[in-house]
C-alpha cells in the first residue's frame, strides 16, 4: 500500500492514446461501443468495437478515427450512480462482464480455458499449448508433428480458446481436408464452444444466396473452415489478399512443402496476414531439408538462414514432435490408448482361376522371356506392375486396368501397329483368364466375408470393420457385394472414396454413431488421413496392401488412436499365388506390415525406415525391390539406423523424439495468475447466466409469447434451458444447419453445466442418436451465451458511468483495471488496484494498494461472495468527486510498474529484431540469389509485426466505488 497526495486541481484531460486502448468506451456516430481491439494502419487508427447503446448492443463494427469522429469517454470522468438491485445483481453483472471482456494478458504462462473445456486434461497436450502461447515467441506460431492419433485437433481447439480469451482470436480460418470439416467443426464446438462456419458445397451455396458476388466472404464471415482444395482457387486467393487473421489454422500442413503448388502459394499468402499461425502434419518432412525448410518458413521466416540452412534451436522453438511410446505420452494415455495387438497377416491361397491368372502375369508381363513385355508404350518397366497391384487388388481392380489400358490404345493413332496388336492381345488373353476368376468366388473375397464374421459383424451385432483398399473398382465391388454375403442390408455397408464432401461426412460421422445402421466402412486412402474412426471400431482390414509404409500407418492411425478403449486389430489379407516368384511378393508385402509396426513402437514414425517420406517414393522403390532390382533390407532401413544416420529423419529423431532425461510427470493445470474468469463473483457459468436473464427478463422463466425465454434449471440432471431471443439466434447460426434443425438448437438450447454432464450427453450422441452432435451441449467459459449475457450486462449502465455499492471497508474504496497494450491493440499487461480515501471531504489524500488478481481485489471489500443490498448508496455526487483522484493516483502508481513491464516485453523485441537484423546481414553476402527477394520480403514484414508488438499505451478504469457496509452510516 502506497500512500499519496494529490492536488484537487489536477487536469483531467484525456488521453487519446490511452482512451484508444482495448477495454475503453468510445461514442462514434451518437452510439456507445466497446473498443475490442485495434489497428494501427496508413489510413489512421483502426477500432474494432462492439455495441453498448440500445440500438447497437449486439453489433460489431470496425472504423477509422480519419473517416469518424471518435469521442473516447474520459475514465477520470466517469459519473457514479448508486445500483439498487437485489443483491447487487446490476453491479456484480456489469462488474462480472467487464473481467470476462478483458484479455488475458499475452505472456500470462498459465492456461485460462483450454483445460475448462471436454477435452482430456493430458499434460502433453497443454505443454503443447504452452509452447504455442510461450511469450518468448512473440507470435503464437507453431508446427503441430505429433504422430498420428495424438490429439492434435484437440491440441489446436485449446491453442484457439486460449487466443481467444488473450483477445487474439476474433479472426480464425481454419484450413483442412474437404472430408474432415465436419468433424473439425465439430470438434471444436462440441469440445471448446467455438463456433465455426463450414464452407463446404453446402455452405458456399448459402453464402451465394446471402451474398452480393463481389462480396468478400471472410468479411462477413469471422470464422471459417473450408478446405484446401476450395480456397486455393483464383476465386478465393483475391479475397484473402485483403483480409487479415488473428490465427490461421492449416491441417495436413504437409502438403504445402512444394513451392511451386497452388497449396503453398496459398499458405505463404495466409503467413503473412495472419499473427498466429498452426500448421498440422503427423508427416512434417519429406526427408528433403529444403522442403521441410518451406514449412518453417512459413512459421519464421529468419528460422530458415539466407542459404537455405535450418537453424536447428529455432526449429526446436517452433515444433513440437512425440509418439504414442514417447515418455510424456505412454505415462499418461493408460487405458484410453489400448496397445495395439500384433499384426494379424493371413495368406489366402488363389484358386486355380487366380493362379492362372498369376501365371499369365509372370510370364508375359513381369519376367518375359527373350521376346520381351507387350507393352507398347514408354513405361515398360512400370504398367506390368501395375496390372499385378491390379491383380492383388481384386479381379474387378484388375478388370478396369485392362479396359483402361485398351481404351487408349484404341485411341492412340501415333503409337507402332505391330507393337500395339501385340499389346493388344496379351492383354485380351489377360482379360479372358481374369474374366473366370469374376464369375467365382475370390479367394481374397470369401477369407474377408469369413474375417468379417468372425469380427462378430452380422444382423444384430454392434460390431464394426473398416475396409481398406486402393483401387476405386476394389471399393465398389466390394461395396456392391459384402451386404448380400453378409446378410445386412444395403445400408449396413458404406463406401469413403472421394467425391462430394458432404457426402463423405455424412457417411464418416454415420460410422461413428452406435445407433446407425453402418457396420462395414469400405474406404479408400482418401479417409487415411485426419478421420477418427476409433469411436465404435477397433478391426481394420487391408484389403489390399499399399506399398508404403507411409500409407499403411496412415491408414492404422484411424483406429490406434487416443480414446481407443479396445486394443485395435490390424488384419492385411494377401493373395498368395501358386507362383514361386509371385509368392515371394506377397511376403515382402506382408513384412511391410510387420515392418510398420516396429517403427509405430519404437519411432512413432514408419517414414523415416525407407528415408523417402513421399508415397510415390515409397510405391517405386517396393516395385524396384518386386522386380528383383534391389533387397528389401536395402530400401526399409533397420530402426537402429535411422537413429545414427545424418539426414532430416535422424534431426527429427534426436531434437524431437528420444526419450527425455526426466519424463513430464502429469500435473493439475495451474490457476491462472491475474485475470481470472473464476472471478469470485459467482460460483460457476450457470449462476453467472441466470443472473443476466434475470436482469434482462421480468420474469425469465415465461415463455417468448409472455416477455421471458423459458428458463428452466435441473440441477438434478445438469442441465438448464432456454428459448434462444434473436439476437442469440444470430450468434448460433453457423453452426450445421442439420444440426440446428434436429436438435432444435435455436428454438430451445439445451444446455449441460458440469463437464460429467457435458462428456455424457456427448458420448450418449454417439452411443443413442443418430447424429453425433450432443443434445446438451456443455456450457464452456467461452459459450456464445455466456458472451451474449456479458454483452447485455455491460448494457446497463449510462454513458461514462460506475456503481456505488456497499462493502467490507473502513472508507470509501474505488476499485480500477490498468491495462498496459501494444500498437496492435492487445493486452501486454494488468494490474488490479483500489485507491482508498480515509477521508473523503479530503480525497487529496489516497491509500493505493495493489492486488494480484481480480479475485484478490474483490475479496479486499468482501465481494468474493454475494452481498445483500439494504438501500441504494446515497450521496453518489460526493462519490464522484473521488473517481478522478482515484485514477490520476493510480496511474501514477502504474508508471514504474508498466515502465518494467515495457522493458520486458521491449527486451523481447529488441531480441527478435537484432535475430532479423543477423539474417538481413547474411542474405546481403547472397542477395544475388533471386530466390532471396521473397524472402526478404517476408522478414521484413516480421519485423514490421514485431516493431508492433511493442507496449505503448495504458489505460486505468474505474470499475466500482465501495463504501462501508455500516447501518446509519453517511452513505
Amino acid at each position: 500500500m502506497t500512500n499519496a497526495k494529490i492536488a484537487p486541481s489536477v487536469a483531467v484531460k484525456a488521453d487519446l492514446k490511452g482512451a484508444y486502448a482495448p477495454g475503453s468506451v468510445v461514442v462514434i456516430r451518437d452510439e456507445e461501443w466497446l473498443v475490442r481491439a485495434t489497428e494501427k494502419t496508413t489510413d489512421g487508427t483502426l477500432l474494432h468495437v462492439q455495441g453498448l447503446g440500445e440500438l447497437v448492443r449486439d453489433a460489431t463494427a470496425s472504423f477509422y478515427d480519419s473517416l469518424d469522429v471518435v469521442t473516447p469517454l474520459e475514465p477520470s470522468a466517469a459519473r457514479v450512480v448508486a445500483d439498487g438491485s437485489p443483491r447487487y445483481r446490476t453491479a456484480r453483472l456489469w462488474l462480472e462482464s467487464t473481467i470476462r471482456k478483458t484479455a488475458v494478458p499475452l505472456g500470462e504462462g498459465s492456461l485460462s480455458v483450454a483445460t475448462r473445456g471436454l477435452a482430456d486434461v493430458l499434460s502433453y497436450q497443454q505443454a503443447a499449448v504452452r509452447k504455442a502461447l510461450d511469450r518468448q515467441n512473440l507470435r503464437p506460431r507453431m508446427l503441430l508433428a505429433d504422430a498420428v492419433g495424438l490429439g492434435k485437433t484437440l491440441e489446436i481447439g485449446m491453442i484457439l480458446a486460449e487466443l481467444v480469451r488473450r483477445g487474439r482470436g476474433d479472426r480464425i480460418l481454419i484450413v483442412t481436408p474437404r472430408h474432415v470439416l465436419e468433424q473439425m467443426q465439430h470438434e471444436l464446438w462440441t469440445r471448446f464452444a467455438l463456433p465455426f462456419v463450414r464452407l463446404d458445397s453446402a455452405g458456399i451455396q448459402r453464402v451465394r444466396q446471402k451474398l452480393p458476388a463481389t462480396r468478400n466472404p471472410f468479411t462477413y464471415y469471422k470464422r471459417v473452415i473450408i478446405s484446401i482444395d476450395t480456397l486455393k482457387s483464383d476465386r478465393y486467393v483475391a479475397s484473402l489478399r485483403k483480409h487479415r487473421w488473428d490465427a490461421v489454422v492449416i491441417d495436413e500442413s504437409h502438403n504445402l512443402a512444394n513451392a511451386t503448388t497452388l497449396n503453398n502459394r496459398l499458405a505463404r499468402l495466409l503467413a503473412r496476414n495472419s499473427e498466429a499461425l498452426v500448421l498440422a502434419s503427423a508427416t512434417p518432412h519429406n526427408g528433403r531439408a529444403e522442403s521441410f525448410a518451406e514449412l518453417i518458413r512459413l512459421l519464421d521466416p529468419s528460422a530458415v538462414r539466407p542459404d537455405g540452412e535450418l537453424v536447428p534451436d529455432e526449429v526446436r522453438r517452433l515444433v513440437v514432435r512425440r509418439h504414442r511410446h514417447s515418455p510424456e505420452v505412454a505415462q499418461v494415455v493408460g487405458a484410453d490408448w489400448a496397445e495395439r495387438q500384433e499384426p494379424n497377416n493371413v495368406l489366402v491361397p488363389a484358386t486355380p482361376a487366380e493362379n492362372a491368372v498369376a501365371e499369365e502375369l509372370e510370364q508375359t508381363w513381369l519376367w518375359p522371356g527373350k521376346g520381351g513385355s507387350p507393352y507398347s508404350g514408354k513405361t515398360a518397366s512400370l504398367f506390368p506392375w501395375t496390372l499385378a497391384k491390379a491383380f492383388l487388388s481384386s479381379p474387378a481392380a484388375l478388370k478396369e486396368t485392362i479396359e483402361a489400358r485398351l481404351g487408349r490404345l484404341s485411341n492412340d493413332d501415333k503409337g507402332d501397329p505391330e507393337r500395339q496388336a501385340r499389346e493388344c492381345e496379351a492383354l485380351e488373353r489377360l482379360a479372358a483368364l481374369n474374366e473366370k476368376t469374376l464369375r467365382q468366388r475370390s479367394a481374397k473375397y470369401t477369407r474377408l466375408v469369413a474375417h468379417l464374421k468372425d469380427c462378430g459383424v452380422g444382423r444384430g451385432s454392434p460390431a464394426r470393420v473398416v475396409v481398406f483398399a486402393e483401387r476405386l473398382a476394389t471399393l465398389s465391388w466390394l461395396h456392391r457385394n459384402l451386404p448380400k454375403d453378409l446378410g445386412l442390408p444395403a445400408e449396413a455397408v458404406q463406401m469413403v472414396r472421394g467425391g462430394e464432401d458432404d457426402e463423405q461426412q455424412r457417411i464418416v460421422e454415420e460410422f461413428k454413431q452406435e445407433q446407425a445402421a453402418v457396420r462395414v466402412l469400405v474406404a479408400g486412402d482418401v479417409a487415411s488421413e485426419g478421420v477418427n474412426l476409433h469411436a465404435q471400431c477397433h478391426e481394420l482390414v487391408h484389403y489390399d496392401i499399399p506399398w508404403s509404409l507411409i500409407r499403411i500407418e496412415q491408414r492404422n492411425g484411424r483406429i490406434d488412436r487416443y480414446g481407443q478403449k479396445h486394443p485395435p486389430r490390424v488384419t492385411a489379407l494377401l493373395l498368395d499365388p501358386a507362383s514361386r516368384r509371385f509368392a515371394g511378393d506377397v511376403r515382402i508385402l506382408a513384412k511391410l506390415v510387420e515392418k510398420e509396426d516396429e517403427a509405430h513402437t519404437a519411432l512413432g514414425d514408419a517414414a523415416s525406415l525407407m528415408g523417402c517420406y513421399d508415397v510415390k517414393g515409397e510405391e517405386d522403390q517396393i516395385r524396384d525391390v518386386l522386380a528383383g532390382n534391389k533387397q528389401l533390407d536395402d530400401v526399409v532401413r533397420p530402426l537402429a539406423a535411422v537413429a545414427a544416420g545424418n539426414d532430416l529423419a535422424a534431426m527429427f529423431a534426436q531434437m524431437f523424439e528420444g526419450p527425455s532425461e526426466q519424463p513430464a510427470q502429469p500435473a493439475e493445470d495451474q490457476p491462472e495468475a491475474g485475470l481470472d474468469l473464476d472471478s469470485g463473483l459467482y460460483d460457476d457459468d450457470v449462476s453467472y447466466l441466470e443472473d443476466a436473464l434475470q436482469e434482462a427478463f421480468i420474469d425469465p422463466t415465461a415463455q417468448p409469447s409472455r416477455g421471458g425465454v423459458g428458463w428452466r434449471r435441473d440441477e438434478a440432471f445438469g442441465t438448464v434451458e432456454l428459448s434462444p431471443p434473436p439476437d442469440l439466434v444470430q450468434r448460433l447460426e453457423v453452426l450445421p444447419q442439420a444440426y440446428l434443425a434436429e436438435r432444435k438448437v435455436t428454438e430451445r438450447l439445451v444446455l449441460a453445466t458440469t463437464q460429467v454432464r457435458g462428456k455424457d450427453r456427448l458420448a450418449a450422441a454417439r452411443r443413442e442418436d443418430k447424429i453425433s452432435w450432443p443434445d446438451a451441449h456443455y456450457l464452456s467459459p467461452l459459450h456464445p451465451v455466456l458472451d451474449w449475457a456479458a454483452d447485455r450486462a455491460l448494457a446497463a449502465l449510462g454513458r461514462n458511468e460506475v456503481f456505488a455499492v456497499r462493502g467490507t471497508v473502513e472508507a470509501p474504496t474505488v476499485l480500477l483495471l490498468g491495462t498496459l497494450t501494444n500498437r496492435r491493440g492487445q493486452v501486454v499487461s494488468t494490474a488490479w488496484l483500489t485507491a482508498e480515501f480515509p477521508t473523503p471531504a479530503n480525497p487529496s489524500f489516497t491509500l493505493i494498494s495493489p492486488h494480484e488478481s481480480a479475485r484478490a481485489a474483490l475479496r479486499a471489500f468482501g465481494w468474493d461472495t454475494a452481498r445483500n443490498n439494504p438501500a441504494p448508496v446515497t450521496d453518489v455526487e460526493a462519490l464522484s468527486e473521488l473517481v478522478a483522484p482515484a485514477v490520476h493516483q493510480a496511474e501514477s502508481h502504474l508508471l514504474n510498474v508498466f515502465k518494467a513491464a515495457e522493458r520486458d516485453a521491449g527486451q523481447l523485441v529488441e531480441e527478435w529484431t537484432r535475430r532479423l537484423d543477423h539474417w538481413d546481414a547474411e542474405a546481403d553476402v547472397l542477395i544475388q540469389r533471386s530466390d532471396l527477394k521473397q524472402r526478404r520480403t517476408s522478414v521484413e514484414q516480421e519485423k514490421a509485426l514485431v516493431q508492433a508488438m511493442a507496449p505503448d499505451r495504458q489505460l486505468v478504469r474505474p470499475l466500482l466505488v465501495v463504501v462501508p457496509d455500516v447501518e446509519g452510516g453517511k452513505w
